[in-house]
């Protein structure tokens, strides 16, 4: 039998995230929305032709994703190529925006129903590709600087003292004595870091 309190590792005032909650029974009805509706339209137009709108939106995703593949590498080769060459002026930033948005209503074509066929053809209009692509950006700047402030503060800080071709080591300066050849006093409860 299982009481009320929370396992060791959490603690007592941790509660599960919305995401972990609702994700599951999202999916789910999603699912079960995918079937009725195939049904429905199976039962209206026939099973052939619905078999016909799958596959033809199954080739118009694969050619979406490769598509948006090439680019991806095209914007990659130029990306080089730009860094190889001094002084080069940073363009094409534009240009590459939308990859991962085309690649998603690619997949989204593929996986056979009607409601992912309609949000992948969706994601295929250019205006509304550049909305939701500016508005995710926004919203991970957003959750990255509440981490940054959050627990993980001090690690996001670290990686960002560190320099191409240095390395920071925290840790505590030890003065030596000033005495002959730099050697220590010895009633100094400190050893030393590295022996002489």
């Amino acid at each position: 039998m299982t009481t009320g309190t929370p396992p060791r590792n959490q603690p007592a005032g941790a509660r599960r995230s919305r995401l972990r909650t609702f994700l599951p029974l999202g999916v789910a009805a999603w699912v079960v929305l995918e079937i009725w509706l195939l049904t429905v339209v199976a039962g209206a137009v026939g099973g052939f032709t619905l078999f016909l709108l799958l596959a033809a939106a199954f080739v118009l995703g694969a050619v979406v994703i490769k598509a948006a593949g090439r680019r991806a590498f095209q914007n990659l080769s130029e990306t080089i190529q730009r860094q190889q060459q001094p002084g080069a002026v940073e363009a094409g930033e534009q240009r590459s925006q939308g990859n991962g948005l085309l690649m998603l209503a690619g997949l989204l074509l593929m996986i056979p129903g009607l409601v992912s066929d309609a949000f992948g053809l969706l994601l295929l209009v250019p205006p509304l590709r550049a909305a939701l692509s500016r508005y995710t950006e926004r919203a991970i700047e957003r959750k990255m600087s509440v981490a940054t402030q959050g627990a993980f503060g001090g690690a996001f800080q670290q990686a960002r003292m560190k320099q191409s071709g240095s390395t920071v080591i925290q840790g505590e300066v030890v003065r030596e004595d000033e005495g002959p050849r730099g050697h220590r006093d010895d009633s100094d409860p400190r050893p030393p870091i590295m022996p002489s």
